[in-house]
């Protein structure tokens, strides 16, 4: 058994030590907010948190999680409160959505590191995950957005 720590959540797995974290979480956990896009980490939608880093959950092996601080999309609030939902959903970032729980997750450590970032900074950060509907300026601008929302002590 493999022993997780998700969203401030303890979980046990009987799971291989080298299968992906993505499948634990996904097909396991039934946390669906992580998605699949290239199982190469070269697009970013698998994206969470481990330790507070960003990592690519599709090619991170399960047993390099255990015992570690894991975050989900599903774990940055469950009532839209983070300062990032709450710019997505007011600069109205998504289109088809499915890339979008990897470039919050992103996000969301470029504002911990950089709480006022440029254009450049954004740009920089945000550029190992891609968008296939190509909301980039949105994104940026919704990041801007999210970084003055926490300034402001979380309020929109």
């Amino acid at each position: 058994m493999i022993k997780l720590h998700i969203n401030n959540q303890p979980y046990s797995v009987d799971a291989s030590p080298q299968m992906p974290l993505l499948w634990v979480l996904r097909d396991m956990l039934g946390l669906t907010g992580t998605k699949f896009g290239c199982g190469m980490a070269q697009c970013g939608a698998c994206t969470v948190h481990l330790n507070g880093e960003a990592v690519r959950s599709c090619v991170t092996p399960v047993s390099r999680a255990a015992n570690q601080q894991i975050t989900t999309v599903e774990g940055l609030s469950t009532d839209l409160t983070h300062p990032l939902q709450q710019a997505w959903l007011q600069e109205d970032v998504l289109q088809c959505g499915y890339c979008q729980s990897g470039q919050l997750m992103s996000a969301a450590v470029l504002l911990r590191e950089k709480p006022d970032p440029t254009d450049e900074d954004i740009d920089r950060a945000m550029s190992g995950n891609v968008c296939r509907c190509g909301t980039y300026p949105r994104i940026r601008k919704a990041i801007h957005l999210a970084a003055k929302i926490q300034r402001e002590g979380g309020k929109s």
